[in-house]
């Protein structure tokens, strides 16, 4: 990732570009305007890089390859496998730091954004001021009381930031354990025991999987839409290259094409409460759910080990009610019900998200009435996540460049 000669030259810049986050959206985006010649100090609420991921439960794997994964101006190391494991993801990102000797703020976090521009905030989700916001650069409110001068503003605080655990009727009765997948690490503690995982994306098949490995009692899979399920990879193929070769065709071509190959590679778990979904995979993704990448999924539920139920409805003391009108008594519950983007306190203000809490904009494109306001990591593309990511720091590097070139980043 070569330098750019015509950049401004990062000592001379006044105002840096602030990228609020240390994950590897943030390290990419902050690495490829580095090396285009623009001063970038990354700001990370935790005490180190990947933060994240370092909460992730152990076995976790990439879905995506290592080849394919790999952020700008650093390969991930041959030594890392295929389907590289969390911890080395962990290690990638503090040697991606190291490496490309990103200037970075721990222990900082960063809690609302403002115009330069602007005389104070408007509480509401409109745009304030008759011009764009962000012409003459943001203030960023932090911890401690700073305010910080941005030339631009990076944000790259993630997809899985804040765990969403449901508010169920009768939760604060129920007896047993209730955690939310954000804090299940390993199996060992749930061993001899029954546990109900809650949620059928990744991460709970996962961690369902995990818990028949390491020895639970009995494992029940609560499902609520029957998921997509797909090889990672087949013959040699990963799932990810198939998904950057039909990212860009209707959905309906690539929902008859994914239909066929569930056929001919899934067997059909109708018998064991796991029917195929109606919708199709491409359709599905583009609403937001990924396909279920199988890393044993399917052979504990043809065996029994894992056995799915109907969706949780309520609690209710020690048992659970389910949507079928049955009720179980596990002795933990493991919510997979997924995370929030928490984006509403630090730029809901300005008119920058839709009604889901996602940002409007993503990659190079910045809002309209918020210039010099980009988004990285908060969608979870069919192509792979760190895939996109690296692809999106590069766009950002070079618009945030021109504009500087312009005299008006």
């Amino acid at each position: 990732m070569p330098g750019d000669p015509t950049a401004p030259d990062m000592t001379t810049q006044p105002r840096p570009v602030y990228v609020i986050g240390a994950g590897p959206g943030g390290l990419a985006a902050a690495a490829a305007l580095r090396a285009r010649g623009v001063r970038a100090v990354v700001v990370e609420k935790s005490d180190a890089v990947g933060t994240s991921w370092r909460r992730h439960y152990d076995r976790l794997r990439l879905h995506t390859t290592r080849r394919l994964s790999a952020l700008p101006g650093l390969a991930m190391p041959r030594r890392f496998g295929r389907w590289v494991s969390r911890d080395d993801v962990v290690r990638y990102l503090e040697k991606y730091a190291e490496f490309h000797e990103l200037e970075l703020v721990t222990g900082v976090e960063v809690t609302r954004i403002e115009p330069a521009g602007a005389t104070g905030a408007t509480g509401t989700t409109g745009a304030t001021g008759p011009a764009p916001e962000g012409e003459d650069g943001w203030i960023l409110h932090a911890t401690g009381g700073r305010e910080l001068a941005a030339a631009a503003v990076v944000i790259a605080t993630g997809y899985n930031h804040t765990p969403a655990l449901p508010d169920w009727p009768g939760r604060d009765t129920y007896s047993g354990r209730l955690l939310h997948a954000c804090d299940y690490r390993n199996p060992q503690p749930y061993a001899g025991q029954d546990v109900l995982v809650v949620g059928v994306g990744n991460t709970g098949a996962e961690i369902a999987v995990d818990l028949v490995e390491g020895g639970a009692a009995r494992v029940r899979l609560a499902v609520r839409t029957a998921p997509h399920i797909m090889r990672r990879s087949t013959a040699g193929w990963p799932a990810q290259r198939s998904g950057i070769l039909v990212r860009r065709l209707p959905a309906r071509l690539v929902d008859r094409l994914g239909a066929l190959v569930a056929r001919a590679s899934v067997p059909d778990l109708s018998a064991y409460g796991l029917p195929r979904p109606a919708t199709g995979l491409y359709s599905r993704v583009k609403q937001g759910s990924i396909p279920v990448q199988d890393v044993g999924l399917i052979d504990a539920v043809r065996s029994g080990r894992v056995e799915p139920v109907a969706a949780v409805e309520s609690f209710d003391g020690a048992e659970v009610v389910l949507a079928d009108g049955s009720r179980i008594t596990p002795e933990v519950v493991v919510a997979a019900t997924g995370y929030r983007r928490a984006l509403e306190g630090l730029v809901g203000h300005l008119g920058v998200l839709d009604e889901r809490g996602r940002p409007r904009t993503h990659g190079a494109r910045t809002p309209e009435q918020a210039r010099g306001l980009y988004f990285t990591g908060f969608s979870n593309p069919i192509s792979g996540m760190f895939r996109e990511m690296a692809m999106d720091a590069e766009k950002i590097a070079k618009a945030v460049a021109r504009r500087a070139r312009a005299g008006a980043a």
